[in-house]
């Protein structure tokens, strides 16, 4: 336990939120450790099977609600709220055209949770200097830990209707992460709910995983299909994923309070080149090496070359009707895994059923023309 006085740490408090800023998160609240009146709708959520193949959400029991028991001696939680939108984001653009991959706005820079840990560290080591017995430990989706009630908790933010953190000034573009530490430092003010009768997150998903205010089924959702999910994608999600080849961002776009949303000033969340706005088929392409350079310190890499075929041609199968997709797939076939034919098969049939059929008047035109020894185009 601290000796600092409760006046050192409400300095020491005002001083951690300074140093966070100084580190580049764009706000900083504390916490206490009590997330009792979370463990219940957690147990019903998985007791639901909306975790999907997702076994570690339960593999720790409730320890995920329990900072406490995550480490041993923790009695404050402080999260931090890094902001990733960039300039010239092009969202719409990207899911509009159907031949080009949408990969999820997150995704496109540098993997943020290197990022995040390397920052938190550095708060924590900051910390230290003016508290020498402080024991901490960061975290950026890498343990158990109930970021997004957390985060509500110590102010950042409220959890909208599609599970994710909403601050008013700064919508939902940012990543979360937190500090567990063993000092009494005072407590932020929770954020009340401020989403009011708005269900724009909920009508707009393509799959409907929003299954209630509050509640996502995971085994529906486009980002868990795309990343999470090891085996094939259920055939009755293939369709409404259309052209999101890693991650979905609709519930986000949608959000009226993204409107506020900040852009960032770290230009590793800028997309990259190789990544953006790319046509599946140049995507598709790819080997297994080029696939590992181009994704090299990207949260992408993390599925694996694979998934990442298996994505992009469900992608394929929804574009528009194409000779050159249906040549690349079929060339595809030779060396494909059994996971990544399944789906190249099913992409196949996609863009056979819609192959434009050539007109009966002219299909006559072409068959009397070659009866006659008449040039084709005659």
């Amino acid at each position: 336990m601290s000796s600092l006085s409760a006046s050192e740490l409400s300095t020491l408090a005002e001083s951690i939120k300074a140093w966070g800023k100084e580190l580049g998160f764009q706000q900083v609240g504390i916490c206490d450790v009590d997330l009792s009146e979370h463990e219940g709708r957690l147990q019903q959520w998985l007791d639901k099977g909306f975790a999907g193949e997702m076994a570690y959400m339960s593999d720790h029991g409730m320890k995920r609600a329990r900072p406490d028991e995550l480490l041993p001696g923790t009695i404050r939680v402080i999260s931090v709220r890094m902001d990733y939108l960039p300039p010239d984001a092009k969202f719409a653009h990207n899911l509009k055209n159907k031949e080009q991959a949408y990969i999820s706005r997150y995704s496109l820079g540098r993997d943020y949770h290197k990022l995040l840990r390397a920052r938190l560290k550095k708060l924590g080591e900051k910390i230290r200097t003016e508290c020498a017995d402080l024991n901490f430990r960061p975290f950026v989706d890498s343990a158990p830990v109930l970021e997004h009630a957390i985060a509500e908790k110590a102010g950042i933010g409220w959890t909208g209707k599609h599970s994710l953190t909403i601050n008013k000034e700064a919508g939902s573009w940012f990543f979360l992460g937190e500090l567990f530490v063993d000092i009494p430092l005072p407590i932020d003010q929770a954020i009340q709910e401020n989403c009011g009768d708005c269900t724009a997150c909920i009508t707009i998903c393509p799959t409907q995983a929003i299954v209630e205010p509050y509640v996502v089924d995971a085994k529906r959702c486009i980002s868990y299909l795309t990343i999470e999910q090891k085996g094939a994608i259920p055939e009755e999600y293939r369709p409404l994923i259309g052209n999101r080849v890693y991650g979905c961002d609709d519930c986000q776009l949608i959000c009226p309070w993204n409107r506020y949303a900040n852009i960032t000033d770290e230009h590793d969340f800028h997309p990259r080149a190789t990544l953006q706005g790319k046509d599946l088929l140049v995507l598709f392409t790819w080997d297994e090496v080029t696939f590992l350079k181009n994704t090299e310190g990207s949260a992408i890499r993390r599925i694996g070359f694979e998934r990442w075929q298996r994505n992009i041609a469900v992608g394929l199968g929804n574009a528009p009707y194409s000779a050159a997709i249906i040549d690349s797939l079929n060339k595809a076939l030779v060396h494909a895994s059994p996971l990544v034919a399944e789906h190249i098969h099913w992409a196949l049939q996609q863009q056979t059923a819609g192959q434009p059929k050539t007109s009966s008047r002219l299909t006559q035109r072409l068959i009397r023309s070659v009866e006659k020894g008449l040039p084709r185009d005659a």
